[in-house]
């Protein structure tokens, strides 16, 4: 099997879902002994290549380009028999096998004007011209049937996975932080996330990512929990794991994701988690998070309130620990190799 990846995720961004998710799926490529990968296309990021088994041609454009990232990728040396896999929804220059990844519609349901025009067009244009769609939920296989209907056949549900970092750690020392992980912006509803804790004066706050905070959000803290936070900056998946095993919880009350990876990283660390039960967050928690119904300071009072219950917190834990392990990157990795198959015939 040839298969052609097409690495430009590497050059738009440095972390978030995409890029997780191939970093991930390359690792577990570079220990496959079946060594199936013959070809590669990949963007240097900040000048380095990204380097995989010697066995294994790399194809690496020297130069990026601002308007690279809409270009269809060149294939025309490559042969007929491969397959071609973009991580961000680009297309070959000639009629191959061709796969893409669909991670969420974030711009379809809350941007507006060019930016959701042109990143639309082109997320629907790779989705009609593929042969197969893989989609990390069922909700964001729903979604994509109700913003860009295909034939529903052609779509595979491949859910994320979560590193092997995240586990419980013997003898850790817990705390009183509510770690808060991502963006904060629009539906991500990180003002709702402070103005809860408002009313539980015992708990900390602990910000992980998301860039540094705005005068705003610097403002609305110091107003509501003054004293009581603290912004981390990046953490790695070893520090992360230590902060889920000492925290009070994750809270994590987005009104929309594709999948949702930190619910499924704080459940296998053995922390509780508090979401909101829309898009994909029920498919990731199971029963093994604390749900609200809608995202609002009320909603979440009554589940900070219930989980000051040491029973319900230890069932949380436990049941989280089971839940999470339905998802490894090397299920999604096998899982996504069942689908280059099945293409292949």
């Amino acid at each position: 099997m040839k298969l052609v990846i097409d690495g430009i995720i590497e050059s738009l961004q440095n972390n978030g879902g995409c890029t997780v998710y191939f970093n991930q799926f390359l690792s577990f490529l570079q220990k496959d002994k079946k060594s199936f990968l013959t070809f590669m296309r990949f963007f240097p990021v900040m000048g380095e290549n990204i380097e995989l088994d010697a066995e294994r041609s790399i194809l690496v454009t020297q130069k990026q380009r601002f308007l690279e990232r809409w270009r269809d990728v060149d294939t025309s040396s490559l042969g007929d028999d491969i397959i071609f896999h973009s991580t961000h929804y680009r297309l070959p220059t000639r009629r191959v096998k061709t796969v893409t990844t669909v991670h969420d519609f974030t711009y379809e349901l809350y941007r507006k004007g060019p930016a959701r025009w042109m990143h639309s067009w082109q997320k629907f244009r790779a989705i009609k011209n593929s042969d197969l769609v893989i989609c990390v939920s069922q909700n964001t296989a729903d979604d994509l049937m109700r913003f860009c209907p295909i034939d529903r056949n052609k779509i595979r549900v491949v859910y994320n996975g979560v590193s092997e970092s995240y586990s419980p750690i013997d003898g850790v020392e817990k705390s009183d932080n509510v770690v808060f992980v991502g963006a904060r912006g629009w539906y991500k509803n990180f003002v709702l996330a402070v103005r809860t804790l408002q009313h539980f004066p015992y708990l900390n706050l602990r910000i992980v990512g998301g860039g540094p905070l705005t005068p705003e959000e610097t403002a609305l803290l110091e107003e509501c929990i003054p004293g009581r936070y603290k912004w981390l900056g990046r953490v790695s998946d070893c520090g992360l794991n230590e902060l889920y095993n000492q925290a009070y919880c994750l809270f994590y009350p987005s009104s929309y994701e594709g999948f949702g990876i930190p619910v499924a990283e704080a459940m296998r660390s053995g922390c509780p988690v508090v979401a909101v039960n829309t898009s994909s967050i029920p498919e990731v928690a199971g029963d093994a998070a604390l749900l609200v119904k809608e995202a609002t300071v009320d909603e979440f009072r009554i589940a900070f309130t219930q989980l000051e219950s040491e029973s319900i917190r230890k069932q949380l834990i436990t049941d989280g620990l089971i839940q999470a392990k339905k998802f490894s990157w090397e299920k999604c990795y096998q899982d996504t190799l069942r689908v280059y198959h099945e293409l292949m015939g």
